[in-house]
Order: C-alpha cells, then sequence, then structure tokens
C-alpha cells in the first residue's frame, strides 16, 4: 500500500507539482517587480478583465441551461433523448478549434445565420464558445443528482397545492445545489483556461479580444518569455483557486448524497 502511494504521489508530482514549480520559478526568477509589471500593462489588464467578463457572463448562463437540461434528462420522456446527451457530450469528443470552426460558418460573414450585431471576432463569438465548450459540465454533475434523488418529493409537494416554480425552489433546488455549485467551479475553470475555441473565434486584436490564454501564445511567440511566464502564473493561481473551492465543495456534495 506505502509502495503504491509513493507511485501515485510521484506521478502527480511528475505531472502536475515539477511543471508548476518551473513556471512560478521562471516567473520570479527576475523579480517581483518585473512580474509586476508584465502582469499590469495594458494589455495584459485588458486580457484579465475580458477572461473574466467571458467567464462571468458564460457561466450563470451554462448554469441555467445545465439545470433546465439536466431536469429533462432526469424527468423527463421525450422523443431525441439519445440524440441530447450526445450532443452534451460533443465538446469532450471534439475539438474545441472545429468548435470554433463551425461557429465561424454559422455566425461569420455570409454565414447561416445573420445578426444585426458582430458575433465573430467579437465578445459574443467568444462567450459563445465558451458556453459550447462548458456545456457538459453542470448537466453531468446535476443529473446523477436528480436521479438519486427520485421525484418523491416533488410530487408530494405537487399533491400539497404547489406550483412547479415553487416546488423547484423549495424542494429541487436545495437537494442539488452542491451538484450545481460543482459544476459551476468546472465551468469556470474551462472558461478561465480555454484556448482553441476562443482563439479560433477572436481574431487576436490586442486590448479588444485577446484572452489571458491568447496572451501568454502571444508573448511566447514573439520570444517574450518572461512576460509569458507571468502571465501563465496569474492563469495558474486562478487555476488554483478554482481547484481549492472544487476540494471545499466535493466533500459537501458527497455528504449530501
Amino acid at each position: 500500500m506505502r509502495t503504491s502511494r509513493v507511485i501515485v504521489l510521484g506521478y502527480l508530482a511528475l505531472l502536475l507539482l515539477v511543471p508548476f514549480g518551473l513556471v512560478f520559478y521562471r516567473t520570479f526568477e527576475g523579480g517581483v517587480g518585473f512580474v509586476l509589471d508584465s502582469v499590469t500593462t495594458p494589455a495584459a489588464i485588458s486580457a484579465f478583465w475580458l477572461t473574466v467578463t467571458i467567464a462571468a457572463i458564460a457561466v450563470p448562463l451554462n448554469t441555467v441551461l445545465g439545470i433546465v437540461t439536466a431536469l429533462a434528462l432526469a424527468r423527463g420522456r421525450f422523443r431525441g433523448k439519445a440524440l441530447l446527451e450526445a450532443v452534451i457530450d460533443m465538446p469532450f469528443a471534439v475539438s474545441p478549434v472545429v468548435i470554433g470552426l463551425a461557429l465561424i460558418l454559422t455566425f461569420g460573414r455570409n454565414g447561416w445565420i445573420e445578426l444585426p450585431f458582430q458575433v465573430i471576432f467579437s465578445l459574443p463569438g467568444m462567450v459563445l464558445a465558451t458556453i459550447f465548450v462548458c456545456l457538459p459540465f453542470v448537466v453531468r454533475e446535476v443529473t446523477p443528482v436528480l436521479r438519486e434523488i427520485g421525484d418523491e418529493q416533488e410530487q408530494a409537494a405537487a399533491t400539497l397545492g404547489a406550483t412547479r416554480w415553487q416546488t423547484f425552489w423549495r424542494v429541487t433546488l436545495p437537494a442539488i445545489r452542491y451538484g450545481i455549485g460543482y459544476g459551476v467551479v468546472l465551468s469556470t475553470a474551462r472558461a478561465i483556461g480555454e484556448f482553441g475555441a476562443v482563439s479560433v473565434v477572436s481574431g487576436k486584436v490586442a486590448g479588444e479580444t485577446e484572452t489571458l490564454t491568447l496572451l501568454v501564445e502571444k508573448r511566447f511567440q514573439n520570444f517574450d518569455l518572461a512576460g509569458a511566464y507571468a502571465a501563465s502564473a496569474l492563469l495558474a493561481v486562478l487555476a488554483l483557486a478554482t481547484l481549492l473551492l472544487m476540494t471545499r465543495l466535493k466533500p459537501r456534495k458527497e455528504g449530501s448524497a
């Protein structure tokens, strides 16, 4: 048992701790002042707030959509249910780059859908790409919880005269709140770190459509390795904060099952 633990911990250290440690070492190799200068440039500040804005828009929309979809899968009986399951899992199977190209074909110039405002190479397209790649997380966290708790309490509430809305707020939502919270954390982590789909639909305009992940790529390609490390460290801090939130939610979620 002890040998297996050592092997597992060594494997995790090799894959996670060593790369993270090297990133932070390279980041602060030139001093804290240089790091602060790198992450407070106009391009870095713009990229940070754009990343936060995209996550702040995409995650709540994805949460609402995920809850509705989970209720349909767990409670509904309709044709095409298997197809809906496949569509939900599509972001796991399809490359994000393909998702970005599909959005360009749909909403780009001479695309299938024309809207009165610009979608591709602007914030709406980046939000759509992020929503799609984050689609499965809330659904896949909430659906098993709904199936496990059953619908007996919901039926009892309806028998006592509660409306569907009252039943959802007072019975269903409290039972699935930790599943929702865990799904939201996973969606936030994916939204912050998304690169492929956003890279295709963004246009990579500095100060306008450049997220933190795109800024890291740009600085690396421009041989600004120190600046790339600094932006990567900022992303790593956001990821670690998300991971800590996940570890706080997971025991509660398991305890409430």
